[in-house]
């Protein structure tokens, strides 16, 4: 297609209707194929910006009164097109582009933008904006707006940064619709020519691309430390003594599951960071790939992230209605008869006082600061603090959160892994289990802090290489004393 157009995209002539338009003060005008939903709320858009706008439906009278706002022209589908300046929206179906092709001369030398979405994904062939740009040759196919939901398009033109992907073989009049889309009010991402129109449509189809693996790896530690703390509490003792304690399946199993997933999800978030300074330090360089596995993970720590808050936020709700439970009210009861049976008048112990003290106010304070993560990981928070910052509060505080989560198990086990009692069915309790790979990473973090090591690994993210890395010619650069604070990968 050409790459230059002699007159501007958004003129404000509108010669050439068949039908001249009612003459309103506003902007250029902007014209629309389709009198759908979609059509609906761009014109309400459109005209909150400035624009007027021009509705091309096949048969304007069958369109109830009222469907448009007033200031939208309601025509024919040509006499819209004619009298729209340069920016004319297919907003119909794919499957009705062929009754389109009546239009061609209307719509020739005009930005013609695509608003369809994939029907499937991976559906192979020509994209609708590919198939668009056949039956139009003459007309400069755009492919955007079609990520951006019809109700988005109607909260108004300062309902915040929202992406708007945009592709197109034109250069100018992909720059004039990158333009329309600021003014708008979204934020335009150029992803080059038509022939990626087809990831663009596909993107709405999407369920949580970036969401699939740490989903299933909590869930699948979910199913793990469920099924183990069936097995040892209620399934054994059943078996073996003929003990029914299937009532604690829907709350006390599951709130002894929930602070092990978040504990290990939040293990994981660091676990890759530190793999990949070993990786770093045993290469002697930066320059090397990770492997794909640990790219992947290394990607997938957010969402690790936002998952382990999100069970330690079950926790903490679980925890509450732990004492509002029938059951444990039996069980207050059961206790006191017993000691007032057993002639008891002051059950004090100071050592369970102060354990109980201990383990809630690390969790309360593990929790916090995890909240804190998972606010700073929104964009619109993240975004307001600088580099330094953002590490500081990712990683230093991070690994606060872990080491308080940390701090929370021990303190609740207590003494009581050394004791026989705490291994029924030579089964270990589930809080031991859950505290192996977060205690690893915090040894780890703790080896890499380590002067030697530091120093080496802030050399080679600097950009120096080990003797095996550099050709023979090539002289060591003089040595630069590292920043002393490193955050993580």
């Amino acid at each position: 297609m050409e790459g230059d157009m002699r007159t501007p995209l958004l003129a404000s002539s509108t010669s050439g209707a068949s039908e001249p338009l009612q003459q309103r003060p506003g902007g250029p005008v902007v014209g629309i194929i389709g009198s759908g939903d979609f059509s609906r709320s761009l014109s309400i858009r459109l005209l909150a910006c400035g624009f007027r706008v021009v509705v091309g439906s096949r048969d304007p009278r069958r369109v109830a009164r009222g469907l448009f706002p007033d200031g939208v022209e309601l025509r024919s589908q040509r006499e819209a097109v004619e009298g729209a300046d340069k920016v004319v929206f297919a907003a119909v179906y794919p499957d009705h582009y062929h009754t389109l092709v009546g239009l061609r001369e209307p719509l020739a030398g005009k930005v013609l933008v695509d608003v369809s979405n994939a029907t499937r994904l991976n559906g192979g062939g020509p994209s609708n904006a590919e198939r668009l740009a056949e039956f139009f040759p003459k007309s400069k196919v755009m492919k955007g707006f079609n990520v951006v939901s019809a109700w988005a398009l109607q909260a108004g033109a300062h309902d915040g940064s929202r992406q708007v992907l945009i592709c197109g073989d034109c250069s100018d009049s992909k720059a004039a619709v990158l333009q329309l889309a600021r003014r708008l009010g979204f934020s335009p991402v150029d992803l080059g020519g038509l022939c990626a129109s087809r990831d663009i449509e596909e993107a709405p189809l999407m369920l949580f691309p970036s969401w699939g693996g740490p989903i299933l790896a909590t869930f699948l530690l979910f199913l793990f430390f469920y099924g183990y703390s069936f097995v040892r509490h209620i399934l054994l003792p059943y078996l073996d003594k003929g003990e029914n304690s299937f009532y604690q399946l829907p709350l006390v199993t599951v709130n002894e599951a929930l602070p092990a997933v978040a504990l290990v999800t939040l293990a994981l978030v660091y676990l890759p960071g530190l793999l990949a300074a070993v990786l770093q330090l045993g290469r002697g360089t930066k320059y090397k790939r990770f492997p794909r596995w640990l790219d992947s993970w290394l990607c997938g720590r957010k969402q690790l992230g936002l998952l382990s808050f999100l069970c330690a936020a079950l926790h903490a709700v679980y925890s509450v209605c732990l004492a509002l439970r029938r059951a444990a009210g039996y069980t207050l009861l059961n206790a006191a008869y017993r000691q007032v049976k057993a002639g008891v008048e002051n059950s004090w112990v100071e050592q369970q006082v102060w354990r109980s003290d201990l383990y809630l106010s690390c969790g309360v304070l593990g929790f916090g600061v995890l909240a804190l993560l998972a606010v700073t990981s929104l964009p619109s928070v993240g975004n307001a603090l600088n580099w330094r910052e953002f590490t500081f509060v990712q990683s230093g505080l991070g690994y606060a959160a872990l080491t308080l989560s940390v701090m929370h198990t021990l303190f609740f086990g207590w003494d009581f892994a050394f004791f026989p009692f705490a291994y029924p069915y030579y089964l270990p309790p589930v809080y031991l289990l859950a505290l192996i790979l977060p205690c690893a990473v915090l040894v780890g973090r703790i080896f890499l802090a380590l002067p030697c090591l530091t120093w080496q690994l802030a050399k080679i993210r600097r950009g120096w290489e080990s003797a095996r890395h550099r050709p023979p010619n090539i002289q060591e650069p003089a040595e630069v004393d590292p920043p002393r604070s490193l955050g993580d990968v």
